[in-house]
């Protein structure tokens, strides 16, 4: 499943600020049940009206879950609307400045591993592979080369230098991986790049590794000016 936008994540994260929605949210956490509006109000000795105000907000975040049910042992006519019950979604939201995805690499890493026991096929091919595929899927989605690099992350930068110029890609979405695992990251940022450039059916660059200082260690060069 794709990320949400950025700017849904900061807004998620940031409804927790206010402590009385932050109350509300590790209540409903620690709970291991759904919660309804009036169990809330009453663990936290405040109105049932504030409670449902910070309850909805914390669903509309999409940091809760929201299902309906009527109580054990009540059902058929006359046994009045389900509660609207709160529950912790599933999902994660995590927010990083500047934008990291370690969990990508987390999964092309698992996955290659998971298909390389099963088959036997060398790990670091698979890697490759794999982690070109999720670029295609990437860049197919987009509607053109720099707003793919853009979403996924790189900050992407249009340059005209003595070293050929094209794209200079300002952010690594792996950077801390990167730095530890330099030639495995760096070789899975490359074949990743390379299918987001394929996935958008964009033929003007050729994507290579250079890397250096304050960057991401691949660059998109023009076709014609690629040594």
């Amino acid at each position: 499943m794709a990320p949400r936008p950025l700017p849904d994540r900061i807004a998620a994260v940031a409804a927790l600020d206010d402590p009385a929605r932050r109350a509300v949210f590790d209540l409903v956490t620690r709970a291991g049940a759904a919660v309804s509006r009036d169990a809330a109000a009453d663990a936290l000795g405040v109105s049932r009206r504030v409670a449902a105000f910070h309850l909805d907000r914390l669903a509309e975040q999409g940091l809760l879950v929201v299902e309906y049910r009527r109580p054990p042992g009540r059902g058929g006519p006359g046994a009045g609307r389900p509660a609207k019950l709160y529950r912790r979604t599933d999902d994660e939201v995590a927010v990083s400045v500047p934008e990291r995805h370690y969990e990508m690499v987390g999964g092309l890493l698992a996955a290659a591993v998971t298909e390389s026991i099963d088959t036997g096929a060398p790990v670091q091919e698979v890697l490759h592979r794999t982690a070109y595929d999720a670029g295609k899927t990437i860049g197919a989605a987009a509607d053109n080369l720099p707003t793919a690099l853009a979403d996924a992350g790189y900050d992407p930068q249009q340059q005209a230098d003595a070293g050929g110029g094209g794209v200079v890609l300002r952010n690594c979405p792996f950077h801390r991986l990167a730095q530890q695992f330099t030639p495995l990251v760096c070789g899975v940022n490359l074949q990743l790049l390379r299918g987001v450039a394929d996935g958008t059916g964009d033929t003007s660059y050729v994507t290579e590794l250079d890397p250096g200082p304050g960057r991401c260690c691949v660059r998109l060069r023009p076709g014609d000016a690629a040594p």
